[in-house]
């Protein structure tokens, strides 16, 4: 079944400050502030704390530091969802961890599968297996972090014809930090990922230069279940708030049931996504 009810979104495009992770909260904090009773789902970029680094696992908080407890925090305070990538260190090394926090105080999580081989991520990083889905207000949400883009079998949205009419999920969701000598690719994978899976998705990126002299365009985009752009944002701090049409989804997919006609798979992994 598709959500019975809308879902207000907010990306926030910023500039994350490099190896500063109290900074970044602080800077971040500052952004989502305003935004308490106009939303239900902030997104913030990938490695919003210190910027894509691989040198940055030196420093890297595990699951009882003050990240973790700053992301809980702001869900409560502003009544919403907040997602947003870190480095995170564990038992089974330190991950690309995304985590998803509710007012409620649940804390769930998701690995990044595909680690970013040609930054070397994949020397110093643990790559995760299993993908999630949460359900927030109705609607099933993928999040998946950055290079997971590139990989359309991990991003397929399954249907599952012992459960007419349920398809995976109904929001695909990125966070990344995309450099701005791919800009075009971000930007046409987003719209066939959206395309292809009959279902809004939105892409966050960030923006600014970083400690490693990468540029960063932003970019970030909500795109309707048609690749159709509900919000862009270019090269600069942006928060922005988009509504997305639960009716609008329901019909689309009842016009056009394109996955009525696929394939069925399995997705190879180890059982079980994170919780706490």
């Amino acid at each position: 079944m598709t959500p019975d009810q809308d879902l207000r979104v907010s990306i926030v495009q910023g500039e994350t400050r490099w190896h500063d992770p109290e900074a970044n909260r602080d800077y971040y904090g500052g952004l989502i502030g305003p935004l308490r009773g106009i939303t239900d789902l902030v997104v913030l970029p990938e490695t919003f704390t210190s910027g894509f680094s691989n040198d940055a696992i030196d420093r890297a908080e595990d699951m009882d530091g003050p990240t973790v407890a700053w992301v809980r925090e702001q869900a409560a305070a502003l009544d919403a969802a907040v997602t947003g990538s870190v480095q995170l260190r564990t038992a089974e090394g330190v991950f690309n961890r995304l985590l998803w926090a509710t007012p409620d105080g649940a804390l769930r999580w998701y690995d990044k599968r595909h680690l970013f081989r040609y930054a070397n991520e994949h020397k110093r990083y643990a790559a995760g297996r299993e993908r999630l889905t949460v359900e927030w207000k109705g609607w099933r949400i993928n999040p998946q972090v950055c290079f997971d883009l590139r990989f359309p079998v991990f991003c397929r949205n399954r249907y599952d014809v012992e459960r007419p009419g349920q398809l995976d999920f109904d929001l695909l969701l990125f966070v990344a930090n995309w450099p701005a000598a791919r800009a075009y690719a971000w930007q046409t994978l987003l719209r066939a990922r959206a395309i292809e899976n009959l279902c809004f998705v939105v892409g966050l990126n960030r923006v600014g230069v970083d400690g490693n002299d990468i540029a960063y365009s932003g970019d970030s985009a909500v795109l309707d279940f048609m690749g159709r752009p509900l919000a862009e944002a270019a090269d600069q701090e942006v928060v922005s708030t988009t509504t997305l049409q639960a009716q609008r989804l329901h019909e689309f997919r009842a016009q056009f049931p394109a996955m009525l006609d696929a394939d069925r798979f399995e997705l190879a992994g180890l059982p079980g996504a994170g919780t706490r």
